[in-house]
């Protein structure tokens, strides 16, 4: 981290000025509060990036809403030798878009264009800076939506999502965002002095699918989408932690279509919000939240009942883009980790894939931890088959007792995904991935972009 340091003023004097002579209305940014709202996110959930991210910002802005702005400010980061950020709505929580380097931001989120939709096959073609409720909207009049959203889904960008997020809503059906069959393409403009625009294909998008804007800038994007679900949401309450872990296991593997699948242990549950008519939580009831077609609503109920599950509520998912309230959605994902921070600020959380059978590590976790650690999981489809994954509510007690609990967790056959670093390699398997590497050769062969977040890049 030391090894960053602020462009010289020379350097960044001379781009502002060409910016600002540009014909193209690029107006810089200099004003420091919002250099400061442009170059943060979510990391604060952290308390090992906080510290590690303190004080890192931008020294120019600028948002555009055209292509051929995007261009214009690409090359001219290129000419004058300036790191350059890609930001979209910054709901991330890694510090995916924190400027380690100074620089520039580049705030895509005004280029916010629905350019196609195939009425035959469903394919997308947007830009980076919709936002996916509003998306959703607007695909909801073609009778499609889109198959992965984050608990973020009515701030956070479509770029946003694709370059620093990898699952969520809908992960139950169709897994996470950089499995083959979601992204099917992607422009791109290369940040050189004379920057390229390039269409790739889905092989050629790949590597830049959860690169965290390091290794190109994302001007548009081809994905597939999923025909339109009038989502049911119910919450349903479970006495005994072992029943709603077993349904939580069984209801993925049944003919129910399911959108998403939650289970909040007890003292979660106890604190979260909920929507309006939803009785809260008792303080020994689990709760099973859930995504489900409206079909499954005549089975549903005696299933869940059968296996001592208490249907508590249950409301239509609020309209795409036309959400009042509390979504269910909102409970879910990190949302469960912002929503129980805000009440406790001193816990962070983990993120894992839990091995199956899930109990033992569970159990054990808890034999040690007590209710230093509290379980949140999620349903999943992963590698093609029903998993669960957690992310637990962590009472913060240093970085060894956290090193210790992730340990412990790899130990008993969890995969532990690390939210703690700034890496794209070590917030996933831990492993440089060669072709994101060579992307970013190919398409910012300076190494300009996002300086620092991409660990197999030595050049």
């Amino acid at each position: 981290m030391d090894d960053f340091r602020p462009v010289d003023a020379d350097r960044i004097r001379a781009l502002v000025d060409e910016l600002g002579a540009s014909p193209l209305a690029l107006t810089p940014i200099l004003a420091p509060a919002e250099l400061g709202r442009l170059s943060a996110d979510f990391h604060d959930y952290s308390p090992v990036l906080e510290p590690l991210l303190k004080g890192r910002c931008a020294q120019v802005a600028v948002k555009v809403e055209r292509l051929e702005q995007v261009m214009a400010v690409a090359g001219a980061c290129a000419r004058h030798r300036v790191p350059l950020t890609l930001r979209g709505a910054g709901t991330g929580n890694y510090g995916q878009c924190v400027p380690l380097a100074g620089g520039l931001v580049l705030d895509l989120s005004g280029l916010n264009r629905l350019r196609s939709v195939d009425p035959v096959s469903g394919i997308v073609e947007a830009e980076p800076g919709c936002i996916l409720a509003h998306l959703d909207g607007q695909l909801a009049v073609h009778g499609r939506a889109l198959r992965l959203a984050p608990s973020t889904y009515r701030s956070a960008t479509l770029g946003g999502f694709f370059a620093g997020g990898s699952g969520g809503l809908g992960s139950l059906r169709w897994g996470f965002l950089r499995d083959p069959g979601h992204l099917l393409g992607l422009e791109v403009v290369t940040l050189e002095a004379e920057p390229r625009l390039l269409r790739l294909d889905a092989a050629a998008s790949a590597p830049l699918n959860h690169a965290y804007g390091t290794n190109g800038i994302i001007t548009a994007l081809r994905l597939a989408s999923t025909e339109a679900v009038a989502w049911q949401q119910l919450v349903v309450g479970f006495s005994r932690w072992e029943a709603a872990l077993e349904a939580s296991r069984e209801l993925p593997t049944t003919a129910l279509l399911l959108h998403a699948l939650c289970l909040l242990e007890a003292p979660v549950a106890d604190r979260m919000p909920w929507p309006a008519g939803c009785p809260a939580a008792g303080p020994e009831e689990h709760r099973l939240l859930l995504h489900a077609a409206p079909d499954t609503l005549e089975l549903l109920p005696g299933w869940l009942a059968a296996r001592g599950g208490q249907l508590r509520w249950q409301g239509p998912r609020p309209e795409a883009g036309r959400a009042r309230g509390l979504p269910l959605g909102e409970l879910t994902w990190n949302h469960t980790t912002l929503h129980w921070r805000a009440q406790a600020p001193g816990w962070t959380y983990l993120q894992l894939l839990l091995p199956r059978p899930e109990a033992p590590l569970l159990e054990a976790v808890r034999q040690r931890w007590g209710s230093d650690v509290l379980w949140h999981l999620e349903a999943v489809r992963y590698q093609g088959a029903p998993r669960l994954t957690a992310l637990p509510l962590v009472r913060w007690q240093g970085p060894q007792a956290l090193a210790d609990l992730v340990a412990q967790c790899r130990e008993l056959g969890a995969v532990p995904f690390n939210p703690h670093v700034i890496t794209v390699e070590d917030g996933g398997l831990g492993v440089v991935d060669a072709d994101q590497v060579a992307a970013k050769a190919a398409y910012d062969p300076a190494g300009l972009m996002n300086p620092g977040k991409l660990r197999g890049w030595v050049g």
